[in-house]
């Protein structure tokens, strides 16, 4: 998943808490990754559509577009990176959020996660999607 630049994969995060953002910043562009921020779904728009993503991580909480609908966006204008989509949250307990999360079928973390656990589902994500 190498690209141009030379990095491991481009990835896109789509988060709106400045920590969250500052480890995942620091724990993939560590291992080589190119990561690009937005801090909601409107935002993350933009950049799908000036970029090439390998994986994306999105947060379903998000202001002004939340990750839900951004999925629902990505299905619909880019369904080829839905299955490139990791969400991450820290509501674990509405059962929309469940319910949501079960019919995506897409892997997910708790927030809040370990920078080692964030390393080890991208690698495992993006080789299965390379196994594909």
């Amino acid at each position: 998943m190498s690209n141009s630049s030379g990095a491991r994969g481009r990835i896109l995060s789509v988060e709106d808490e400045p920590s969250i953002r500052e480890v995942c910043s620091r724990a993939l562009t560590s291992q080589g990754y190119q990561v690009d921020f937005a801090q909601n779904g409107v935002a993350a728009e933009s950049l799908l559509m000036k970029g090439d993503y390998d994986l994306l991580l999105v947060d379903i909480k998000t202001p002004v577009m939340d990750g839900k609908q951004l999925y629902r966006y990505i299905r619909r204008r880019y369904p080829n990176l839905a299955e490139r989509v990791i969400f991450t949250t820290g509501d674990v307990i509405s059962n929309d959020t469940q319910r949501f999360l079960e019919q995506t079928g897409r892997p997910f973390l708790l927030k809040p996660f370990s920078p080692d656990e964030l390393r080890a589902l991208v690698r495992e994500s993006l080789k299965r999607l390379q196994a594909v």
